[in-house]
């Protein structure tokens, strides 16, 4: 639905500079692009989630390396994001305007995270929220009424790498490849403690910029004013969806919010809005679902859009599977409740690693750890259990891999082995209790061959998780 229903629409929107709602959690940043045209955001106020938690975030960056080190980040903030349409140079001027009068109060610091895939699936709020450094940033104290990337336009400062207590107000250039995400998170010092509203003018810049102004930014994205796709963890505080952001601005005559919970193209349900004609909407753990608004402005036009928002809570474990190998390898695979998720795994207190396959786990009680990547939980350590079992065994009489048994079967509960000839003929029952099957049938030595086991057991729910065991074969070699 991401596609505008009238030309008119569009006509609407670029008539005159743009004044766009202010979006001060990073979940729900406002979509830009360069067309030539300043983005007027007015910034009233505190953040709907603290994306710079210092509990969790001991270093920002020059966030909090600026002139004044008590600055205060979450608060009178704003957040944008843009998707570049082509490759090149790009930066930006912040000009901090006027309330009332000729009186500048507002004092722009800002910092840029990136690039990022919007196809990967990541929560790029959470990686940005869990102590990522920004790409460019600049919190100084300003001598003068811009700052942003590039070169400043009031007095030829040329973009340089941030330097505590230099005054330069400008970062380097972007160099951008077509496709690439960009986050932009712009703060005022000044009134960082209060909620007087302020305004400032984003305007684009860049060789890259000059050249295509209706591309190198792609204006696309602008349609999805709901925002990109979000990922958010239970628990979160609420998601505020808003409807002022759309091409209409604050000219909406109806609104109609509906939700697909399922995200199967059914809608399960017409919701009710806030705010000023319905145009807000507050999405609450753990709803997730995709999102719909339908919007007409006093012309009778029509526009709409989507958002799908998925929230995740910590992981959990659903089964511990052994495959059935036929090399020397234990190989594992966890499988987690939710296969939706971003998950990264560990065993035995290892690295973690993205593939929930491990080999060479060794027989016997093991531990998994799972970490959601997109930021919300990690287990503590589930045990597992790993019922091994030789691959060949050469029952010769040298000591070496005479009798084969099952690697940790005494650790299982009410444990009964099953060996089979190739023709499924039983040929030994062993447990616990017993030392291993010798390669004999009758007394008498069985040929070289595979032969197959089936183990019965027990499961202790309350304990350990029990890895599945498989029917399945070894190699007697004489």
């Amino acid at each position: 639905m991401r596609t505008l229903i009238c030309s008119i629409c569009v006509m609407f929107l670029f008539v005159s500079n743009i004044v766009a709602q202010n979006s001060p959690d990073c979940r729900t940043a406002i979509p830009v692009c360069a067309d030539g045209q300043p983005i007027m955001p007015i910034v009233d106020g505190g953040g709907d989630i603290d994306d710079f938690d210092p509990d969790v975030i001991r270093q920002s960056g020059c966030l909090e390396k600026g002139s004044v080190s008590s600055a205060n980040l979450e608060n009178n903030t704003s957040w944008f994001v843009f998707r570049a349409g082509t490759g090149g140079q790009v930066g930006f001027d912040i000009e901090a305007l006027p309330v009332t009068g000729t009186t500048i109060t507002a004092e722009w610091d800002f910092a840029v995270y990136g690039p990022y895939d919007q196809t990967s699936g990541q929560n790029f709020c959470s990686i940005i929220g869990s102590g990522t450094e920004p790409i460019r940033c600049n919190y100084e104290a300003n001598n003068t009424r811009f700052t942003g990337i590039g070169i400043n336009p009031e007095n030829g400062d040329v973009g340089a790498p941030f330097l505590k207590q230099s005054q330069n107000t400008y970062d380097e250039w972007l160099d951008v490849l077509p496709g690439e995400i960009y986050y932009i998170f712009v703060n005022n010092f000044n009134t960082n403690f209060d909620d007087d509203a302020e305004q400032f003018s984003l305007t684009f810049t860049g060789s890259s910029v000059d050249a295509d102004q209706d591309n190198a930014l792609d204006c696309t994205l602008r349609d999805e004013f709901l925002g990109l796709d979000i990922i958010a963890c239970e628990g979160d505080p609420d998601i505020t969806l808003s409807a002022l952001n759309s091409p209409f601005g604050p000219d909406i005559a109806t609104v109609v919010w509906t939700v697909d919970y399922e995200d199967d193209g059914v809608i399960d349900a017409t919701l009710p809005g806030s705010g000023p004609s319905n145009a807000e909407l507050v999405v609450s753990s753990p709803n997730s679902g995709r999102y719909f608004v339908e919007l007409t402005n006093s012309f009778g036009n029509d526009v709409g859009d989507d958002i799908l928002i998925t929230f995740f809570g910590t992981p959990v474990l659903q089964e511990v599977i052994v495959r059935d190998d036929l090399s020397d390898n234990n190989i594992v695979e966890i499988v987690v409740a939710n296969p939706d998720g971003n998950y990264e795994y560990a065993i035995n207190g290892g690295e973690f690693q993205d593939d929930p396959v491990f080999n060479n786990v060794p027989p016997g009680v093991n531990t998994v750890i799972i970490n959601d990547k997109n930021g919300c939980g990690t287990t503590e350590p589930i045990e597992f259990l790993v019922v091994g079992y030789p691959k060949f065994f050469t029952p010769n009489a040298d000591g070496i891999h005479d009798r084969w048994n099952v690697y940790g079967i005494s650790t299982l509960i009410d444990p009964v082995v099953f060996i089979f000839d190739r023709y499924g003929k039983l040929l030994k029952q062993i447990d616990e209790t017993t030392i291993g099957w010798d390669g004999t049938f009758n007394g008498r030595p069985m040929p070289s061959s595979d032969y197959w086991f089936r183990m019965d057991y027990s499961r202790d729910e309350d304990g350990i998780v029990v890895a599945r065991s498989v029917r399945t074969h070894f190699t007697l070699k004489r």
